[in-house]
């Protein structure tokens, strides 16, 4: 039994793509796709972090705004904000004004660059150590057929939050860890009859 649905076109589907256009597009063009490179990951990062407690609709819906304001998410401009780019981001309507969220993507602008030197070599190489490509039962074979079957927090998803803390990053949470490789391709959780899977 499968809960992969039809869209409009005909082609199966993880359920939540179908609900919006935005979704599709999301779901058919990025969602489990990997992700590289320190700017591209951080902004999946701080985007999951703002997810927090909202719809991703929400976030995506407002993703060129996030851009606009924090620099195309280029880590260097964002970590040289000032408390006077804080008060701009939480008058602009054009992302989720919440002062804790807004600060701590500038936080974790200042960890991004920490990374560099560090002997992980960077965001990208310490994100994707906790790939859990080691664990049979997240590799290819063992693909989810139902929503039920997606979990939302994995041991390595735990790992991978504990460690992006004590690196200094903030809303990092075990959750937000698994959205995040969810989003970046580090596990593939769409559906066994999912159109988009390979």
């Amino acid at each position: 039994m499968s809960d992969a649905l039809a869209g409009p076109d005909g082609l199966l589907r993880c359920p939540w793509a179908l609900s919006a256009e935005d979704y599709t597009e999301y779901h058919d063009r990025e969602w489990g796709r990997a992700v590289h490179g320190e700017q591209a990951l951080y902004e999946r990062l701080c985007l999951e972090a703002f997810q927090s407690g909202l719809s991703w609709i929400t976030i995506l819906r407002r993703r060129e705004g996030f851009r606009r304001a924090f620099a195309g998410f280029d880590p260097e401009a964002v970590a040289r904000f000032d408390d006077s780019d804080v008060e701009r981001l939480l008058g602009d309507a054009g992302i989720i004004r919440n002062r804790a969220k807004v600060l701590a993507t500038v936080a974790n602008s200042r960890a991004v660059l920490d990374l560099r030197d560090g002997p992980e070599g960077g965001l990208d190489p310490l994100i994707w150590s906790f790939a859990p490509t080691a664990d049979p039962s997240r590799r290819a074979s063992a693909r989810p057929s139902t929503l039920a079957e997606v979990p939302a927090v994995t041991p390595e998803s735990t790992a991978l939050a504990k460690e992006l803390k004590r690196r200094g990053f903030r809303f990092v949470g075990p959750t937000t860890a698994y959205a995040l490789m969810q989003a970046c391709g580090l596990v593939d959780d769409h559906l066994a009859d999912c159109q988009v899977r390979p």
